[in-house]
């Protein structure tokens, strides 16, 4: 059997859910020469997205975290190729993927096309600044690894800065307000205030912790508002603790180069500002393809994950709009809905390539978990949010938070790879600096 006669599958989107698929895809159907599988990606490398805030505040590099794709490819059979999907000829069954240029801006590699029996978007999700004045120009993001690295890079370089100057602090010089209170902005706000220790004790000692005032300002009426009430309180209090400001009820209005400005009157003062306020899919989805979308540009799927206009299109993850059976809502966008959905994406495209009938998706939420660096992890475990759910904080809880990232690993390597590189990764976390300095 040649190539050519053998199904096309195309993942475009190399996220949580995304590279899980192409793998098992890949492992599967791509090595038995079942399939020709393609994962079509902007980038060249892949991070588990909850360790973003990680990377930005240092407390990890990402250069040692990533996965690269072309290596990911030829250990699981399937092609790598690079580039941004921008146009869908659903007619034709065919992608078209832009031109790739490099940081100079000449033209590397061409605009291409691929051909697909079956296509798979899981492109993810953006920041969603809903239009408000002055953020997308003032205030940072945390969508990919490329702006986290930024990040990291600003927060040194205003270190640096105080810690060399002969005059006093300007006001808010060092502050960092972050708007937004779901767990990127929570979970960043205890590394940040982690890292303002470890930079002291790494030798920047004429800045100290109590120099850097670090807000979070979030538009209802509590932090986590998404998560049950019982660990929104038990993460309120804990950033108390830490000296975390956090302004709730507070709609923000305005963003300027130095402050934020809020609907109540408030002026908060900040050089850094980041937004992690909401989330949308990116815009190139909006009206792609003639396919149905909603107001955040997600597409529009049915329980299969099917697109609701075109059986041959499947959307996962952040991208899509799937309806939570028994609730009104649809699928929240965390890591482990998007591992779901890969899960069933495949049985999917496996029964649609037999003519056998497709199995429905079903989210099953199974708790939250938010850590707050060092300090404390708390989260809800079974969480039926309609029924309550068991509360656990601690080092439970922080091994639990743990395993997420690993249980992403197993599916991309296996137990005993995943094995090696913990105790690679321990060794390394012996020698090397607690944050990183560069």
């Amino acid at each position: 059997m040649t190539t050519n006669s053998i199904p096309k599958i195309v993942v475009v989107g190399g996220g949580a859910g995304g590279l899980e698929l192409v793998t098992k895809l890949g492992r599967k159907l791509g090595k038995k020469g079942k399939a020709e599988v393609t994962l079509v990606d902007s980038t060249h490398t892949h991070i588990w997205k909850p360790l973003l805030h990680e990377v930005a505040a240092g407390t990890i590099d990402s250069h040692e975290d990533e996965i690269e794709y072309l290596a990911q490819a030829m250990c699981s059979g399937f092609h790598f190729r690079l580039g941004k999907m921008d146009q869908l000829d659903r007619d034709n069954k065919q992608i078209s993927v832009a031109p790739t240029c490099n940081a100079k801006g000449v033209e590397i590699i061409p605009r291409r096309t691929f051909d697909y029996d079956y296509l798979v978007i899981a492109v993810g999700s953006v920041s969603n600044d809903f239009g408000i004045q002055g953020v997308e120009k003032n205030c940072c993001f945390l969508d990919n690894t490329a702006q986290a690295e930024d990040f990291q890079a600003k927060l040194l370089e205003a270190y640096f800065r105080a810690h060399t100057q002969e005059k006093p602090l300007d006001e808010g010089q060092l502050d960092i307000a972050i708007v937004g209170a779901g767990a990127t902005g929570v979970e960043l706000s205890a590394q940040l205030h982690e890292v303002s220790h470890l930079l002291t004790a790494y030798g920047l000692d004429e800045v100290k912790p109590a120099d850097v005032n670090i807000t979070i300002i979030e538009a209802a009426n509590r932090v986590l508002p998404g998560l049950p009430e019982n660990l929104s309180a038990a993460t309120q209090k804990e950033l108390e603790k830490l000296g975390v400001t956090l302004l709730t009820n507070e709609r923000v209005t305005q963003v300027t180069p130095k402050n934020i400005k809020t609907e109540s009157g408030k002026v908060i003062p900040a050089s850094i500002k980041v937004w992690a306020a909401g989330i949308k899919a990116p815009e190139f989805l909006k009206d792609f393809a003639g396919l149905e979308t909603n107001w955040i540009n997600q597409l529009v799927v049915k329980q299969t994950l099917q697109t609701t206009l075109d059986d041959k299109v499947y959307a996962i993850g952040d991208c899509c709009a799937c309806k939570w059976v028994g609730f009104d809502t649809n699928v929240p966008p965390r890591a482990q809905a998007a591992h779901q959905m890969a899960s069933l994406a495949y049985k999917s495209i496996r029964n649609q390539m037999a003519g056998k009938a497709l199995p429905e998706y079903s989210y099953h939420d199974y708790g939250s978990l938010v850590s707050l660096g060092r300090y404390s992890t708390v989260g809800n475990m079974m969480g039926n949010l309609s029924k309550g759910s068991l509360m656990i904080e601690g080092f439970m809880a922080r091994m639990m938070y743990l395993s997420l990232h690993k249980m992403h690993q197993i599916a991309l390597f296996g137990f005993f790879r995943v094995g090696m590189l913990t105790i690679a990764n321990l060794f390394r976390r012996s020698v090397h600096p607690k944050i990183k300095l560069h």
